[in-house]
């Protein structure tokens, strides 16, 4: 490569070290810019929140419903989970209630 009436040969080890650093010096720099940390400042006088024993019982009643609910849907799943399987049989047909010849339904019609 010609520049400035010099030849500057790319591959050297000098040109390799320029290329180096100036890679390196601009992620540092850009790194400096980028995760600038923001300082955030606590006013001290402010009042916190301090729960009382109603808002704890509150919270605390809020928690079991949620947990009796989670238990719910969990109980639901397997329902859903049971009547599918009920629904499908392993030679293809489906049905809530299946037919067999002679069984217990063909003779409660015949009665």
């Amino acid at each position: 490569m010609k520049l400035w009436n010099k030849n500057i040969c790319l591959t050297s080890p000098v040109s390799i070290m320029i290329i180096i650093s100036l890679m390196f010096s601009t992620l540092v720099i850009a790194s400096g810019v980028i995760y600038k940390e923001k300082v955030v400042k606590v006013k001290t006088d402010e009042k916190m929140w301090i729960p009382t024993k109603e808002d704890i019982a509150y919270q605390d009643s809020m928690y079991a419903i949620i947990q009796n609910t989670q238990n719910d849907i969990t109980g639901i799943k397997e329902d859903i989970v049971y009547i599918l399987e009920r629904l499908d049989y392993e030679d293809g047909t489906w049905d809530s209630i299946r037919y067999v010849k002679g069984g217990k339904f063909d003779k409660a019609r015949k009665k």
